[in-house]
């Protein structure tokens, strides 16, 4: 399997990109129509411009292209948590001052958390706790 591969720092996706991420973080790798087919349950896209932005994720060292067969087979360059890790901080560095308590205070009060959302969320913290 040859795989095209661009070293590059972390690179943080554009929204477009993300949506292609999750897309193939929940259906494995998969070939730019399927990308698109799914993409377009959500909103009207063209062919070309997923391949054309794929392309570019390629590039960027976002994604990772199996050029071994006709059908090039894209796969992202990080695992799901990685990526969503390296965003989340950059968030709260760039938002909350790297403070995660005022993250969660705001998130909690502005959004409705169920009594299972909330049990879960003590259950963290008691673990944490006894580390």
């Amino acid at each position: 399997m040859k795989l095209t591969d661009k070293n590059t720092k972390d690179q943080e996706p554009t929204k477009a990109e993300l949506e292609i991420l999750q897309v193939l973080w929940e259906e494995g790798p998969s070939t730019v129509r399927a990308v698109n087919s799914k993409l377009n349950e959500q909103r009207e896209l063209n062919y070309t411009s997923t391949l054309k932005l794929m392309q570019i994720m390629v590039e960027k060292g976002l994604l990772l292209r199996d050029e071994s067969s006709m059908k090039h087979i894209y796969r992202p360059a990080q695992e799901e948590q990685k990526t969503k890790g390296f965003l989340l901080d950059r968030f709260v560095k760039t938002l909350y001052k790297g403070s995660p308590s005022s993250l969660m205070m705001q998130l909690l009060g502005n959004q409705e958390t169920s009594r299972e959302e909330l049990d879960a969320i003590r259950n963290l913290l008691k673990q944490m706790d006894n580390k």
